[in-house]
């Protein structure tokens, strides 16, 4: 019996009425079965926000017929939109520099199917996780910054990102700042976890400038990339405490735990189509 195609659409466009029974009559012309809806109009900027999970009948059209016919949809209210097919795996290429636990907890959940991606490669300014990388079968790229030169570093990373057709680029703490053009070239489509509960903490050594203020608590911050370092849209962070016993190291230690487990669910988030923009913030559906 042929499997029923799934698809997921998400929207954002100028809130006015008319807009969801659109949708659903669009899904239901074509026999197609809601999963999952979710919605959220915010009232400061005046824009709506739709997710819906849906499946139809092995006779469904294929993703580019269905985005050809929603397309007047899209246009008549202005909206930011996509249709994807959940059998297409979306492409991860993962940056990363000399400390490797979020490299590992990436690859480990992609083994077990916990991220539903393909991971075409692994780049890196060091060589230290050839090996991490070939134990999963994973080509690694070791790009040095050689004479200092990053524009010609950054070429060579993006030629890899074009020809992978990388859907994702994960940065599992890369310790490079990426120039203003390859944030540009990656905006929407580039992660980064940072080792501090943003906006505090930013640039170099976040937990010795916690241990510094005294905190109590301390927190990772998975975000987009923006040529404005540490101050894209957030997507997910979590905390941990911590006391006065505790020195720099300590909260090193926490600190890798807590960005383990935000950057794995920034990245399920986005693979997942549960992210969308909403200006310098973002809206997450569950």
């Amino acid at each position: 019996m042929p499997h029923a195609p799934h698809f997921v659409l998400t929207l954002s466009c100028p809130d006015t009425t008319g807009i969801v029974a659109t949708v659903s009559g669009f899904l239901a012309e074509y026999a197609c079965n809601i999963l999952q809806s979710d919605q959220y109009g915010d009232e400061y900027t005046g824009r709506y926000f739709m997710r819906v999970s849906f499946c139809g009948s092995p006779q469904l059209p294929d993703a580019p017929a269905l985005r050809a016919a929603f397309a007047p949809i899209g246009e008549r209210f202005a909206m930011d939109w996509h249709i994807f097919d959940t059998a297409v795996k979306p492409r991860l290429v993962i940056m990363v520099s000399k400390f490797g636990h979020c490299l590992n907890d990436l690859l480990y959940r992609y083994r077990v199917g916990a991220l539903n991606v393909e991971i075409p490669a692994v780049i890196s300014n060091h060589r230290d996780f050839y090996q991490l990388a070939a134990s999963y079968n994973v080509p690694f790229h070791y790009l040095p910054m050689i004479g200092g030169d990053k524009a010609v570093q950054e070429s060579r990373v993006l030629e890899i990102i074009e020809h992978e057709q990388a859907d994702l680029v994960v940065l599992a703490r890369y310790m490079q700042i990426l120039s203003d053009d390859l944030c540009r070239r990656l905006a929407g489509r580039a992660i980064n976890i940072h080792h501090s509960f943003l906006p505090s903490f930013k640039g170099a050594k976040p937990y010795h400038q916690a241990y510094e203020r005294g905190v109590k608590r301390i927190g990772a911050t998975a975000h987009y990339v923006t040529a404005d370092l540490d101050e894209g849209p957030i997507i997910e962070q979590e905390v941990a405490p911590v006391n006065h016993a505790m020195g720099p190291e300590d909260l090193v230690a926490v600190g890798r735990d807590l960005e383990n487990v935000v950057l794995a669910r920034a990245v399920k988030a986005h693979v997942e189509h549960r992210v969308l923009l909403n200006g310098r913030r973002t809206v997450v559906f569950p």
